[in-house]
């Protein structure tokens, strides 16, 4: 019976409430010292856990052949003296023009007993041959089932006759910050090895589209790449992809790709030798507070549509100056969360997505299609209106110098001849548009959502702002063909 039971089911007298202030001070001291005790336990030793995961964690070897005798050599005049010396030290050195073989060293684990294995695509590109060696001895030959170097995850695959001892990934999602985790691996060709360390930050970019990291402290160094990251559990929260070092050490930065990143890329490659992402077939940019003033929008969130060229969204209806605040169901904070959303998507799904257009929200419904085959597609530009007027003459608005497109300056700035808008031909240094990154031989091709074809237009679209009470207008410009939309104060318009 526990203390509990006890106080609440005695027949004696109702004690005091000096005694009864005692009795509750002293169960909560049981409980601190239960609680100090349990944690103690957990972070005394990491022997168990390394013992019962270690053998599902491999060294991997890599050797690919590397061309030789490709770079210059001295040029020697035919029946030179030194002719015949410069053959004989060629053929001595470096045996004529033969390829060699280089090798690399990396790490990875076991997912399955029938042998599937999980390292990063940097460590196995372009091998010509994989070697896996295992914790408890032996080696196998592995073949490569599918890389992604998106997520830098590749899938590989050893035959054996006997079941593999292997690992299960967990949900990343549930890593909290001060978590205790453990990477294994084969840091700088030293073999198995352990180090432990805590989680240091979530959902970390690097440089990758869908790069979502787990930061940590445990020591990660050259040759850790592919291994796993364990929490105290012994399920996979990550894959060790990267370090950040001035020397090529460890200074206690380390990244590992999360777990649910990594799990949807290898059931994919297990299934199709390749990854099938969705894809919606838009530009996009994060909405910052000026865009979302200039809009008519109440919180800076979303994706901003800049350009939709031929594709999904284009067939739904979507238009360049939406703002995507929905998809699928899950809210949009930013172009990375929609990014990573659509790309998890599957292929072929039929979706809702709701935008922002003309101060209300519609609700569009898009099949997706796959990214893998839209990437390499030069979108198309927006077209313009051939019966535009031109304006020859120049004028300041907004810090800029702007002209109407003309013959000349669509030659200058390699644009199609029917391409309609403002060139910029000089910015103020000290203006807005400046400090916003606007540069002379950028074409502005909408003002306040609106196509532009003549300064005047120009000039009205600032001023419609200006009497709706807005503080900025907002404009879409083109650089070199790339669309961004770009917020202006309207106060230094001139009067």
């Amino acid at each position: 019976m526990t203390l509990a039971t006890q106080i609440k089911t005695t027949t004696a007298p109702e004690p005091s409430s000096t005694l009864r202030v005692f009795m509750l001070g002293a169960l909560t001291t049981l409980l601190v010292i239960a609680q100090a005790t349990f944690a103690n336990a957990r972070t005394d030793s990491f022997a168990d856990l390394a013992e019962k995961i270690s053998p599902a964690v491999v060294n991997i070897t890599t050797s690919t052949v590397v061309a030789t005798g490709t770079g210059p050599s001295p040029v020697v005049p035919e029946g030179s003296p030194f002719e015949d010396f410069f053959r004989e030290f060629r053929d001595r050195s470096g045996n004529g023009d033969r390829p060699r073989r280089s090798s690399a060293l990396g790490s990875g684990f076991v997912i399955s007993e029938d042998g599937y294995i999980v390292t990063n695509n940097h460590v196995i590109e372009s091998a010509d041959e994989i070697i896996i060696e295992f914790f408890e001895g032996g080696e196998l030959e592995a073949t490569v089932i599918g890389t992604d170097p998106k997520t830098d995850i590749a899938l590989l695959k050893v035959e054996t006759d006997v079941p593999l001892p292997f690992v299960s990934f967990g949900d990343s999602d549930t890593a909290r910050v001060g978590d205790w985790v453990m990477a294994m691996g084969n840091p700088l060709g030293q073999g198995f090895s352990v180090s432990a360390g805590i989680v240091s930050a979530r959902n970390r970019a690097l440089s990758g589209t869908y790069d979502d990291y787990i930061q940590t402290d445990a020591a990660i160094n050259r040759g850790n790449s592919g291994g796993p990251l364990f929490d105290m559990d012994g399920m996979v929260v990550g894959v060790n992809t990267a370090i950040l070092s001035p020397n090529g050490g460890s200074i206690g930065i380390g990244f590992s790709m999360a777990s649910n990143v990594v799990t949807q890329v290898v059931d994919q490659l297990q299934e199709f030798g390749e990854t099938r992402r969705g894809w919606l077939g838009v530009r996009i940019q994060d909405v910052t507070d000026d865009v979302a003033e200039a809009m008519g929008l109440e919180t800076a969130s979303g994706a901003l549509v800049t350009d939709v060229p031929e594709g999904p969204a284009a067939e739904s209806g979507m238009q360049s100056g939406d703002v995507i605040l929905s998809f699928d169901g899950t809210d949009v904070d930013d172009t990375r969360g929609l990014v990573r959303t659509v790309g998890n998507t599957a292929v072929g799904k039929e979706v809702r997505v709701v935008v922002f257009r003309d101060g209300g929200t519609q609700t569009l419904r898009v099949t997706l299609g796959r990214r893998e085959e839209a990437e390499g597609v030069v979108p198309a530009a927006q077209p313009g209106d051939p019966d535009g007027a031109e304006e020859p003459a120049e004028k300041m608005i907004l810090g800029l110098t702007v002209s109407p497109l003309t013959d000349e300056l669509r030659e200058q700035l390699e644009m199609d001849g029917s391409a309609q808008g403002l060139a910029v031909t000089d910015v103020d240094p000290l203006s807005d548009a400046h400090e916003k990154g606007l540069r002379a031989g950028d074409v502005i091709v909408e003002a306040g959502q609106e196509m532009l074809t003549s300064i005047s237009e120009f000039e009205d679209r600032i001023a419609t702002a200006k009497e709706a009470g807005r503080k900025s207008v907002l404009l879409l410009v083109r650089r070199a063909g790339e669309p961004r939309f770009v917020a202006l104060s309207v106060e230094e318009a001139a009067e």
